[in-house]
């Protein structure tokens, strides 16, 4: 690992990122010691610049950051620290330092499960499809999928990739409505593959 810590005046930023959700949890900093403890021990340690000490992350509070991955940038001066935390990360008791909860995001899945999600709790208010959907109950949501999928099927025989991706849209966000109808979301689904996976 090429770390020009001497150049940066012994001292280089340290990004702590989740190595599963990949959010961003907080910022230290890292003289050589401190990387060096960092990977002997495999518990995320940072120069303290207030304390002017070694500080372990997680050392009075039991919140420690489990390293998994260290990576420097193309300058040699800034590290990502790919980590599990026990625990919340930041001293005020949240998720991160941004006080942003640390959940799993899909992007743009994950903004329209929060559509689908506000159709179903305000169904009556809410004349779209998705809300006339939940009214018609979880027997017409789940003919909705099985009509997807097999249209999915037809078109993955044909050569038209448009309509074979347009039909796979469909499939996922009919499927996206059918897990918000027996209370559950993808971050359920893919909890079930990453057991599965180990």
């Amino acid at each position: 690992m090429n770390i020009d810590i001497k150049s940066a005046h012994g001292l280089i930023p340290a990004i702590i990122q989740d190595s599963e959700t990949k959010n961003v949890l907080m910022l230290g900093y890292m003289n050589e010691e401190s990387l060096q403890k960092t990977i002997e021990t495999q518990k995320v340690t940072f120069f303290s610049r207030s304390k002017q000490r070694l500080w372990t992350k997680g050392e009075e509070s039991g919140n420690f950051l489990e390293l998994v991955d260290i990576k420097n940038d193309c300058d040699g001066d800034t590290l990502l620290i790919q980590a599990k935390p026990v625990g919340p990360t930041c001293h005020t008791g949240a998720d991160t330092c941004w006080q942003e909860p640390n959940h799993e995001n899909f992007g743009f899945i994950s903004n329209l499960e929060t559509i689908i999600k506000d159709r179903k709790e305000n169904a009556n208010a809410d004349k779209s499809y998705v809300a006339s959907l939940f009214e018609k109950g979880i027997n017409k949501i789940a003919q909705k999928v099985g009509e997807e999928a097999v249209e999915v099927v037809i078109e993955a025989k044909d050569n038209d990739d448009d309509l074979f991706l347009n039909e796979s849209a469909d499939l996922l966000f009919h499927y996206l409505i059918l897990l918000q109808a027996k209370g559950f979301q993808l971050k359920d689904v893919i909890g079930i593959l990453k057991q599965r996976h180990k």
